[in-house]
């Protein structure tokens, strides 16, 4: 059985609930997270790759355009809840930077690793397999991270309160 998030052990089930609450919780952040990446990641290496440009290039405008859609959709449910557009970005800064921060670094550092992917083109079947396994790998190694933030009422666990 493992322990409850306090590190104290409540010798029954409640602590198995408890981290299944926060495996729910940190997979359906990821997913949120995955969303706005993956719009941003797909969009920037189309286009780097359709206009011919750098390896960097095309990475670093994947890298900010999926930033600015994960960072866009985690505004929109903040602003429906009221918050004025300035506190709206600060709670969706806090809530998704580290999320995002991870799940890019490790889809870059996976598409940039894979010979001749980022060369390959758009109609390629390894330019796209590559960009599809870089965003699984991606979720897999973000869900820790944000279950880790969450259960210490940080990352997405901040924006909880505006989800209704």
């Amino acid at each position: 059985m493992s322990e409850p998030e306090d590190g104290h052990s409540h010798g029954h089930s409640h602590s198995r609930v408890m981290t299944q609450s926060l495996w729910q919780q940190a997979i359906s952040a990821t997913l949120h997270c995955l969303t706005g990446c993956a719009i941003g990641e797909v969009l920037g290496m189309v286009v780097g790759s359709a206009l011919g440009w750098s390896n960097l290039a095309t990475v670093v405008l994947s890298v900010a355009l999926a930033f600015v859609f994960g960072y866009s959709l985690a505004v929109r449910p903040v602003l429906r809840a009221g918050l004025p557009l300035l506190s709206a970005l600060g709670v969706a800064l806090a809530s998704d930077t580290i999320s995002i921060s991870v799940m890019e670094l490790i889809d870059n550092a996976f598409v940039v690793a894979i010979p001749g992917a980022m060369d390959a083109g758009l109609a390629t079947t390894l330019f796209w397999s590559t960009l599809f396994a870089s965003l699984a790998l991606a979720f897999v190694v973000t869900v820790p991270v944000n279950r880790w933030l969450i259960a210490r009422g940080r990352g997405h666990a901040v924006m909880h309160v505006y989800h209704h």
